[in-house]
């Protein structure tokens, strides 16, 4: 069993992360500011094997101490999305990829990394064509630059590295967001009974939470094999536009309607389909379908009174 490093272990991802590999019986670290939710590790701290550091990952002393400390580290402390990052520009740069620098630095051929970047980095894709990993990075947004910048820093510096481009994540975590598209139309159609669509024929890529937690365990069990390289990670048959998923949701949610207004424009301009058969060779497919996580969050935002505190 490991010892493994995560910063951002009481995020969307981590809290997820950070309780599976629990349960797998390693001894997770897990370095946080617990800004956004005070409670999504709460059900850990029982476990004599977790421990939560509230402190700061831009403290270089600080994480120059757990990089030595611990053999796997999943870097995942960020300022997520582009909304957040344009609103704090210094703390996404600092933050988002300073962190990256300093992980560059103090690695060694003992520590292996997982780093996780977005597949938002291929911007704009070609009309009749998928985003393999050899397409190029066309980040729009500050957020997608200082994400593929620190891919960019972990494959050059880092000895042993698998780095994941992911596409949306999607379902529920103990850290809810409501913001993320999949999750958003969800809530939307719930709250409201309608979803208001511009550039509906805007594509994209989703995968289920849980199912990027289990590419990470397979990533630690296969690392040998997959060392050193980058995969995009995505749910194959959830290549989709707007409207597709819209119609989706609908088939579930009967009271929903759906509104298309041709005069607006869509401000994230991401338009891609992605190719995820290199991680599939490997091995690894996601498995959780569009469908059952549509079905998980009708039932958590019909239910769950509990207000979702978004990132922005």
């Amino acid at each position: 069993m490991s010892k493994i490093l995560i910063t951002g272990g009481a995020g969307y991802i981590g809290s997820m992360l950070c309780t599976k590999l629990l349960e797998e019986g390693h001894t997770v670290t897990s370095v946080d500011l617990l800004k956004y939710d005070k409670g999504s590790l709460n059900h850990l701290y029982h476990n004599k094997n977790f421990k939560l550091i509230c402190d700061d990952i831009r403290k270089v002393n600080l994480m120059k101490k757990l990089i030595r400390k611990h053999e796997i580290i999943i870097p995942l402390a960020a300022l997520v999305g582009a909304p957040l990052c344009e609103k704090f520009k210094k703390d996404a740069i600092s933050t988002n990829l300073g962190s990256i620098k300093t992980l560059c630095k103090y690695a060694t051929k003992k520590n292996r990394v997982i780093y996780l970047t977005t597949n938002s980095g291929y911007g704009i894709g070609e009309k009749n064509k998928y985003c393999d990993e050899n397409s190029p990075l066309k980040p729009i947004s500050l957020y997608g630059k200082t994400k593929c910048d620190g891919e960019d820093l972990v494959r050059s510096k880092i000895k042993n590295h698998v780095c994941f481009r992911l596409a949306t994540v999607f379902g529920h975590s103990y850290r809810m967001r409501s913001d993320l598209l999949v999750n958003n139309f969800v809530y939307t159609a719930i709250k409201k009974k309608k979803l208001i669509l511009f550039e509906p024929h805007f594509r994209r890529n989703f995968i289920h939470v849980r199912d990027v937690v289990s590419a990470i365990i397979f990533t630690m069990k296969n690392f040998n094999v997959m060392k050193n390289d980058v995969f995009n990670l995505g749910l194959s048959t959830a290549n989709i536009s707007k409207i597709m998923l819209a119609k989706k949701i609908k088939k579930q949610y009967k009271n929903l309607q759906i509104k298309i207004i041709t005069n607006r424009k869509d401000p994230d301009k991401r338009d891609y389909f992605v190719s995820n058969k290199k991680i599939e060779k490997k091995g690894f497919k996601a498995k959780i379908s569009l469908d059952r996580g549509i079905a998980e969050l009708i039932q958590i935002f019909t239910n769950d009174k509990n207000k979702v505190i978004n990132n922005y």
